[in-house]
């Protein structure tokens, strides 16, 4: 009993460091694009974990971990529901898990389902209408995000993908970041870019950000946060496993940061602060799969990597025509394939076979993440559209969709 209280204690403190990651988020996507939409971006946040966690309480968590596959059982495992609601037999058994009880684990849990949300919408930002976004996300959290898990963290068939390996993804490189970012990946096509983003030549017009100390206190809070996200995703205090993954977690951010900061200056001559801070936020994305396998060395060079990802990923966007405000598709996307990639290179779990697996999956979750999220957004769009009119968007989603602003001068 007293080591389970020891580990349920830590869980519940990593489930509170993930809940401020939020803010985090809030603050990371008010400061990196326009003021006149600060109070809408406040809304989408406060909407995506109020939301998060119900539909996760009431459909997603017994949808995630549904102990059989009751409903399509092909293949190892690909679809099952354990019911609706949560259930309270279960909870008050406490040989449930020797690392937390029941409740911390949907908690736990739970805060992840929201994270997916939030990384649509940094993409989605001064665009959007507020109820097409809340019906899209609302759809991709409930339905998406739960599948996914389920193939791997649930016990379905990317978990036992070959008869000797399975698919890898310790806190979640490819099962929460890549999820979001497929998704804001397709909306941000079908939404269109924010008007002036690019000239009549299709060339990137570059729209200053509104509070770059903001969102550089966003990030650091999202660093903070990573202590409880990938730190609760070893299950328990254990002292050598969370001590390690800490270490490596932190290395992947530090060195991210360093990769974009100084690659993005060897391309542009300009040391750009928000390179750096998205490149923080690559190399925590691409440890993030592996951080429990990797040593400090190998970690260092993850989120070295996933740093020069960001900045080549910026590029990548901007050459498609693709206007995603705060780099979250870069971020979480591409340095989260990187980062799920990178358990088949790199550590314990290093081999071809491994590799091969990591690679098959990373395309499964991708098809099935395109196919949901294009579903979801053409039948929003048919339903209510998805884009605010040009007046709207020059007067600003503060006025238009909310009626009022953020700052008020005395």
């Amino acid at each position: 009993m007293e080591l389970l209280t020891t580990n349920n204690v830590w869980m519940m403190l990593c489930t509170a460091l993930v809940f401020f990651m939020h803010l985090g988020f809030s603050f990371l996507e008010i400061g990196l694009t326009r003021q006149k939409n600060t109070i809408n971006i406040l809304f989408k946040n406060f909407f995506i974990i109020t939301m998060g966690l119900i539909v996760y309480c009431l459909v997603g968590f017994n949808l995630m971990y549904p102990g059989d596959f009751n409903i399509i059982d092909a293949f190892g495992g690909i679809l099952g529901f354990a019911g609706p609601g949560l259930d309270a037999v279960a909870a008050a058994d406490l040989s449930y898990s020797e690392g937390y009880t029941y409740w911390t684990d949907f908690l736990f849990q739970g805060m992840f389902a929201a994270t997916a949300g939030t990384i649509i919408s940094g993409a989605v930002a001064g665009r959007i209408k507020i109820n097409a976004f809340m019906l899209i996300v609302f759809l991709y959290v409930l339905i998406v995000y739960p599948i996914v898990g389920s193939w791997q963290w649930g016990g379905g068939f990317l978990s036992t993908f070959t008869d000797e390996v399975g698919f890898y993804d310790f806190a979640g490189s490819t099962l929460v970041h890549s999820v979001g970012g497929w998704g804001a990946l397709v909306i941000i096509y079908l939404l269109g870019a924010r008007k002036g983003k690019f000239d009549s030549n299709g060339k990137a017009v570059a729209i200053p950000g509104s509070n770059i100390p903001l969102s550089a206190a966003g990030v650091l809070i999202l660093w903070l946060g990573r202590f409880g996200f990938n730190g609760g995703s070893v299950l328990s205090a254990d002292p050598a496993n969370t001590s390690l993954v800490l270490v490596t977690t932190c290395l992947a951010a530090a060195a991210g940061g360093i990769g974009a900061a100084f690659f993005s200056n060897l391309l542009y001559k300009n040391l750009d602060i928000t390179m750096f801070m998205n490149g923080v936020l690559g190399g925590l994305v691409g440890i993030t799969a592996g951080a429990d396998q990797m040593g400090p060395t190998s970690a260092i060079i993850i989120g070295a990597v996933g740093g020069v990802i960001v900045v080549l990923g910026v590029a990548l966007l901007d050459k498609c025509k693709l206007d995603d405000p705060v780099g979250a598709i870069p971020v979480h996307l591409f340095s989260g394939i990187w980062g799920t990639l990178a358990v088949g290179i790199f550590g314990t779990l290093a081999s071809f076979d491994q590799f091969m697996v990591q690679l098959a999956s990373v395309g499964i979750v991708g098809v099935f993440c395109v196919i949901g999220a294009t579903l979801f957004t053409l039948l929003v769009k048919a339903l209510i559209g998805l884009r605010v009119s040009e007046k709207e968007e020059s007067t600003g989603l503060d006025i238009s969709e909310h009626g009022t602003k953020a700052y008020f001068s005395s």
